[in-house]
């Protein structure tokens, strides 16, 4: 009889435990995704842990479900961790709920997770507009046979050419061979008076000269980049550099399939599947305007349906497995180019943009290039360097996220190097920002950090406890995008939840005082206006400097009308080319460039530009970052613009305002 009772006893323990963790996934997907649980039997099931975002396959799952009644449908969204299934009757599912609750499988990592099923009473999943693959793009299945694969393959010696030490350091996730001309990663070009002795290789021309007769190509390439790309590994979203090569680029997959993303200024992005032996021809704006990458992954989102090989990877939920990678070979093809780019897309031009400064926005397409060129890609380059100077966390944003309560969720809209994310353990911090290289920064510390644009934040209204958005909303380049970057931390907020906003003041004297930024020391007290007190803020003095070498990253994105009030005397930059700033000097203008320095070893620290179309270099590169600094009271005045907000606090501190707020 004792035995009995402890058996009967340590199996109650396991049952609830067992529960607890089943409601713990059940409140997980209410409060972070929407999905609302039943306690009543129906015909539809949520189920945890069994999702394309947590390496669960449709392939794996469903024969599991197929189990226990007939699958009406299987909805796998992409990267979420969990699934929807919908039974034939009642009867099925409650098999299901009763049999896989708590059932243990393994992911196509090898790895063991338990699923958590709880009942839905209706199935309800927003699917993406249908989208087209960018203009100028194509993709030509079966380019060659499989025996052309083969002997290309075959045909690379890796063990010659590739002891170039800058190559190994640059790529130490691939493997690089370069023929016609060494392509170099420092500055994105080629020297275009030396090019490598012996041209392409000899087995590429009968393919080469097939292309250009069946029309799939229009020029003779002359150099030629081969990629070899381990699973898990992938390249991070680039333009190739205009002045370098003509219009026609092309990349030949082989080996294996991936799936590449091409993203457009605006954040739009396409995922786009290339199957083994494709061929990938990229021109006009495909070429010139949208960014290119893979993301570094072991297993692509892809169609389940076997008539699906090639082209964009709808949203159809229904249609959505996982793939794993192979060890992929590209062969990119490309013809130098001898002269300066005259594209049609001057803003993200290298030969133009060094002829024409650029001009204030006067629309929004003009904003979302002006901050594509001069804020997302410029913080992509700079990023290795820029984290090294932030390694100093302020002490009252530092007080701010240790007043919140312990188990608070907190937003780091622009986190940059995530400096502020480990700040206080007892918060559930996630950081995101628009530099896939500050992105990847975070993650080498452990923080939980996305890429994503600060208008269309990926997570859900109303659950965040807090944001701080430190030293970006200035990067917006029109009044409309910095109110709807405001708003979109608003609707992140829960009610009751506070925000904390720095920005760039255009006063650098204040108070009689001069700012950090002009004298270039660190010791003055910051000034602050009551408008409502609140106990865990009201002491809030935050010292911020607006180091403008070496300031906070943005996460930038895309309309009221410009301010006019504050006590400004500058003038708005209206039909006229923005000034560039000069470095620790009052600003004459509210919107300009600001230069970042590299100091110290160019080509330790990576990113160097060209002067010319000759690709010397610069021993001393210089970035521009666009910014729109703020006059008195406009920053406060953007978010009395806001529905459902009061102000708490707005001050000024060493040339910056700054403003807390709280959603009603």
């Amino acid at each position: 009889m004792e035995s009995n009772h402890q058996s009967n006893y340590k199996l109650n323990k396991t049952e609830k435990k067992f529960l607890r963790k089943q409601i713990k996934a059940s409140h997980t997907l209410l409060r972070h995704e929407g999905i609302e649980t039943v306690s009543c039997a129906t015909q539809s099931l949520v189920v945890a842990n069994g999702g394309l975002g947590n390496g669960v396959s449709r392939n794996q799952l469903l024969p599991v479900l197929e189990k226990c009644g007939l699958v009406d449908v299987l909805l796998m969204p992409p990267n979420k961790p969990y699934s929807f299934v919908r039974y034939k009757t009642i009867e099925e599912s409650k098999k299901a709920y009763v049999t896989l609750n708590g059932k243990e499988i393994v992911d196509d990592l090898g790895q063991k997770i338990i699923l958590y099923l709880n009942f839905v009473e209706k199935v309800e999943w927003k699917e993406m507009e249908l989208q087209s693959l960018p203009p100028g793009l194509t993709v030509v299945e079966e380019i060659i046979s499989s025996e052309d694969e083969k002997m290309l393959l075959q045909s690379i010696n890796w063990t010659e050419g590739t002891d170039n030490q800058n190559v190994k350091k640059s790529l130490k996730h691939r493997r690089v061979k370069h023929f016609g001309y060494e392509f170099h990663y420092g500055t994105n070009n080629v020297d275009k008076n030396n090019p490598l002795p012996g041209g392409l290789p000899e087995i590429c021309d009968s393919i080469l000269e097939k292309w250009l007769k069946e029309g799939y190509i229009k020029h003779k390439p002359d150099q030629l980049t081969i990629n070899q790309y381990e699973p898990g590994h992938g390249i991070p979203a680039h333009i190739d550099t205009h002045s370098a090569f003509e219009d026609e680029i092309i990349s030949l997959s082989l080996g294996a399939e991936i799936v590449m993303d091409f993203k457009h200024p605006d954040g739009v992005t396409v995922p786009i599947m290339l199957p083994r032996r494709s061929l990938l021809v990229m021109t006009g704006e495909s070429r010139y305007l949208w960014t290119h990458g893979i993301t570094p992954r072991k297993f692509d989102t892809v169609q389940a349906s076997a008539g699906h090989k090639s082209g964009i990877i709808l949203s159809d939920v229904g249609d959505l497995t996982l793939h794993k990678r192979g060890m992929r070979t590209s062969f990119t093809f490309r013809k130098v180019k001898q002269t300066a780019c005259d594209c049609s897309y001057p803003l993200v031009c290298d030969s133009q943009r060094k002829e024409t400064p650029p001009s204030f926005p006067e629309s929004e397409k003009e904003a979302s290039l002006l901050e594509q060129e001069y804020v997302h890609r410029v913080y992509e380059e700079i990023a290795g360097h820029f984290s090294s100077t932030r390694h100093t966390p302020w002490p009252h944003i530092v007080e701010f996220l240790k007043a919140l309560p312990s188990g608070s969720i907190v937003a780091d809209i622009g986190c940059g190097n995530g400096k502020y994310l480990g700040i206080n353990k007892e918060l559930h911090m996630v950081g995101c920002d628009r530099s896939q290289n500050l992105v990847d920064i975070c993650r080498e510390r452990q923080f939980q950090a996305f890429v994503c644009d600060a208008l269309a934040v990926p997570v859900r209204s109303g659950s965040c406890d807090a944001c701080i958005s430190i030293a970006v909303i200035h990067h917006f380049a029109t009044a409309e995008r910095r109110v709807a970057a405001l708003q979109e931390l608003v609707r992140l907020l829960r009610p009751g939840g506070k925000a904390l906003i720095y920005v760039w003041a255009m006063e650098q004297e204040y108070n009689k005082q001069k700012s950090k930024y002009l004298r270039g020391n660190r010791n003055s007290q910051g000034k602050k206006k009551e408008i409502n007190s609140d106990a865990s803020v009201q002491e809030l003095l935050v010292e911020q400097i607006p180091d403008v070498d070496n300031q906070d990253s943005a996460c930038s994105v895309p309309g009221i009308s410009d301010f006019q009030e504050g006590g400004c005397h500058s003038s708005k930059v209206t039909h006229s080319k923005l000034p560039i700033h000069t470095n620790r000097t009052s600003f004459h203008s509210q919107d300009l460039l600001v230069p970042w320095h590299f100091k110290g070893n160019p080509a330790k620290d990576k990113p160097v530009e060209p002067l010319g179309p000759g690709g010397s270099l610069d021993p001393s590169p210089v970035f521009h970052r666009y910014y729109h600094v703020f006059c008195e009271g406009e920053l406060e005045a953007a978010c009395q613009t806001l529905s459902n907000v009061s102000i708490l606090q707005s001050y000024y501190d060493q040339g910056n305002w700054c403003v807390i707020l709280q959603k009603l």
